[in-house]
């Protein structure tokens, strides 16, 4: 059994990239476990350490060699290793020679196909410290990097210049050089703390020691723990309550070795700006996390985390605050500025932007968003007139100072403005409801205007783009359609919006031709068909069957509210002890039908009761009559699993018709009249679902 020994692995660093570090390191660690499972090498624990400066992994308990391998190398047949006297030929002397071995030390392999002259030997695994700079460097080459860096006048090449590397192996250094650096056992400490070379004498003591010695906390989410209860603690003390952003968090760790959080404050007055643009001017460019009191109003305070334990906190709490006021100044004028012209005013200025170069200016998408809206709000009982209001609105306040400033904000500011110019609770919070949700997950919009306005916002993008042959490809979806899709069709389904999404489609496609857009006649099947593919990942993302979805899809239900309505009943359903016995039932009826069909058989519209001869046929008209009339009032109200429950009933006929009843008979009128019947039972069923579809 191989001995084993700790490996540390650190690659020393300037400044990586903050919103990357996590996901290096990530990738670093399990590049170097793959290679390792490639070599064949055992090992136990693996941990990863990401901070600023480094990227490192400790692998406890790894072989220092390979296991030996059995090998076995076959030469030639017995039949051709020996002449006539029995002698070796030149081709078994060959083959012994390759092997180091004479022609007696060869052994034989007898197969179904023959006997054969074979070679076994043993040979030693390499030594787990000679795999290491290889398994490193292709770990390191992998790493997700899209654009690697030159320093000096060196060859290598990296995301940032790298200063040292510990490649420790037990007590030993595996000596090796990459990206342009030796190997060693000596380590950095914090940049400002303790700058000068840390050595390690074994791997164990690496986190230890940097921390102790160094002032550096190596392992990622041990300090993004501590940011997060420093933070916390801080925002208390101020009397609220710290507002923690896990991205935000994320980046933040990546920033700093030694966390240590500082809290500041900035004046009143600020807080007449809207809090989301003082929240924006604090996250996005001083990377603060803002504190709210007990009822979630903004504080006029915000918590930074310093890289250094300063010995004066009151010098950095007082440099943040200088830093941070600019930034909020910048706002505070936006706003000011911005309330200065209507929203309104700004859509003349919408014909200059470009929304897409073969589909016209943001105005022109305006125009068209805002007949659809105001279609869609009528239909869920809101006013026409508000919700193309809202559309014409929509994009306005990408034109504002504080958008400009602060992207992220659009739509929001939209809505600020939108209510300070009077335009009416329902089309100010339609402003900011147009680009929910935002991201998975995300709250979908409230309000029926709301509603209307991102639906058609959406829908209009959807079918411009797939107009213009432009639909998403692989990875690829510039335009995020799969998203957008992904969000009309939750906001229809978990809101309950009795809205045809096919019938929404063909009217942007109208309203783009009405533009004198010309597009293929097959486009709004296209964006439909997309958006189903859509809506089947959604279900089965939330572990719904692939039957279910696909014996409802086979009805063409075009309301994805209802769709889900029937998604619904059918999975109730297909957990009935009936289910199997219908769902074959079905199945076999479409075969029955769909093969007369192909011979040229014309299948009455009704079924004759005079030519109903066999009890059992009798008894299964009577009973598909009787189900048909009494799910009636269920299925006029939507309710698809009380009528699948009544239609369960049928079973007991179903089957014994199948058992008794000849349906090919060779009368004509019987057999035609046998298969109305069964057609009536497939149509019935039909009304909600192709049951059919359930059987595997």
């Amino acid at each position: 059994m191989s001995e084993q020994r700790d490996l540390l692995i650190e690659l020393g660093t300037e400044e990586l990239p903050p919103k990357a570090l996590r996901k290096l390191s990530q990738a670093f660690t399990q590049g170097v476990r793959e290679g390792l499972d490639a070599a064949g090498v055992n090992y136990g624990e693996i941990q990863d350490f990401a901070a600023p400066r480094r990227l490192a992994i400790l692998i406890k308990g790894l072989d220092t060699a390979q296991a030996d391998k059995a090998s076995e190398r076959r030469g030639p047949a017995v039949q051709a290793a020996f002449n006539d006297d029995g002698l070796p030929t030149k081709a078994l002397e060959g083959f012994a020679r390759s092997c180091g071995v004479e022609v007696d030390q060869l052994e034989k392999l007898e197969t179904d196909k023959g006997a054969w002259l074979v070679h076994r030997s043993l040979v030693a695994g390499q030594a787990t410290a000679e795999l290491i700079p290889g398994i490193v460097e292709t770990s390191l080459n992998k790493l997700p990097i899209p654009k690697r860096m030159r320093w000096g006048d060196l060859d290598a090449e990296f995301v940032r210049p790298v200063h040292w590397l510990v490649l420790l192996f037990g007590s030993d250094v595996i000596e090796a050089e990459i990206l342009s650096v030796k190997s060693g056992k000596q380590t950095r400490g914090h940049r400002f703390h303790h700058p000068a070379a840390i050595t390690i004498s074994s791997p164990a003591e690496y986190a230890p020691l940097l921390e102790t010695e160094g002032r550096v906390v190596a392992n990622f989410e041990t300090r993004l723990e501590a940011v997060r209860g420093q933070v916390q603690e801080a925002a208390v003390k101020l009397g609220g309550t710290a507002v923690i952003d896990e991205d935000l968090l994320a980046e933040v760790t990546s920033m700093v070795e030694w966390p240590v959080a500082v809290a500041g404050s900035f004046e009143q007055r600020f807080l007449d700006v809207p809090a989301e643009a003082l929240i924006s001017a604090m996250k996005g460019h001083q990377k603060y996390f803002h504190v709210v009191d007990g009822n979630g109003k903004l504080m006029p305070n915000f918590i930074t985390v310093s890289n250094i334990d300063s010995k004066d906190l009151d010098a950095v709490r007082a440099g943040n605050e200088r830093v941070i006021r600019p930034r909020l100044t910048d706002a505070e004028f936006f706003w000011t500025q911005d309330r200065k012209q209507r929203l309104a005013d700004r859509r003349e200025s919408l014909k200059s932007v470009i929304f897409q170069k073969e589909l016209g200016t943001v105005f022109d998408k305006s125009e068209r968003v805002a007949k659809l809206a105001g279609e869609i709000a009528a239909q869920l009982g809101a006013k026409r007139e508000a919700g193309e209001r809202a559309g014409q609105l929509a994009k306005c306040d990408l034109m504002s100072a504080m958008v400009g400033e602060f992207p992220e904000l659009q739509g929001i500011m939209g809505r600020y403005y939108a209510a300070l110019d009077g335009e009416g609770e329902a089309v100010a919070n339609a402003m900011d409801e147009q680009y929910m949700p935002r991201f998975a997950g995300d709250d979908l919009p409230s309000g029926s205007v709301g509603q209307a306005l991102a639906i058609a916002d959406k829908i209009d993008t959807l079918v411009g783009i797939f107009g213009i042959g432009q639909p998403p490809t692989g990875s690829k979806d510039p335009f995020a359609l799969r998203r957008q899709a992904l969000g009309v069709l939750r906001s229809m389904i978990e809101q309950k919006l009795e809205l045809d999404l096919a019938g929404l489609i063909a009217e942007s496609v109208t309203l783009y031709k009405l533009a004198q857009r010309s597009f293929d006649a097959g486009l709004a099947k296209q964006v439909f068909d997309f958006m189903m593919e859509r809506l089947r990942a959604y279900y089965l993302d939330s572990g719904a069957s692939v039957h279910v979805f696909e014996a409802v899809l086979a009805v063409e239900a075009t309301q994805p509210y209802d769709f889900d309505q029937r998604v619904r009943a059918v999975d109730a359903f297909r957990k009935l002890d009936a289910a199997e016995s219908l769902a074959a039932a079905n199945k076999r009826a479409s075969n029955i039908l769909r093969q007369a069909a192909e011979k040229g058989e014309t299948i009455p519209a009704a079924v004759n009761s005079a030519l109903l001869q066999e009890s059992a046929e009798q008894a299964l008209a009577e009973r598909i009559n009787a189900v048909a009339e009494s799910v009636k009032p269920a299925l006029a109200k939507f309710d698809y699993s009380s009528a699948l429950n009544e239609m369960a009933a049928l079973r007991e006929a179903v089957d014994t018709f199948f058992d008794e009843v000849m349906v090919m008979a060779e009368d004509e009128a019987v057999r035609l009249n046998r298969l109305a019947l069964l057609n009536q039972l497939r149509d019935l069923f039909l009304q909600i679902a192709d049951v059919s579809r359930l059987q595997d």
